[in-house]
């Protein structure tokens, strides 16, 4: 099934479907990112060479980088708002 940009959706059914085509993609690439994100841990030699927690906010850096949003914006609360606005 060919993909169809946003605008072009005609009804809710329309949207679900590239919602969940999108959801497929982003599961399949957080599984893939796993792998390595494990194998970094079995690579590494002490404690000292893994950073913890921190990392995260530099992937969330990243992403809002990328999808052009202002570096404080924060997702609404589930079932909340009208997403993300570009900054």
């Amino acid at each position: 099934m060919a993909t169809r940009n946003a605008q072009n959706c005609q009804n809710m059914d329309e949207v679900r479907v590239e919602i969940d085509r999108i959801d497929e993609k982003m599961v399949d690439l957080i599984c893939e990112r796993f792998a390595y994100v494990d194998r970094a841990w079995q690579l590494k030699r002490s404690p000292a060479d893994a950073p913890g927690p921190w990392g995260v906010p530099h992937v969330l850096d990243n992403g809002r980088a990328r999808a052009g949003l202002r570096p404080d914006w924060a997702p609404p609360p589930c079932g909340g708002g009208r997403g993300p606005q570009p900054g």
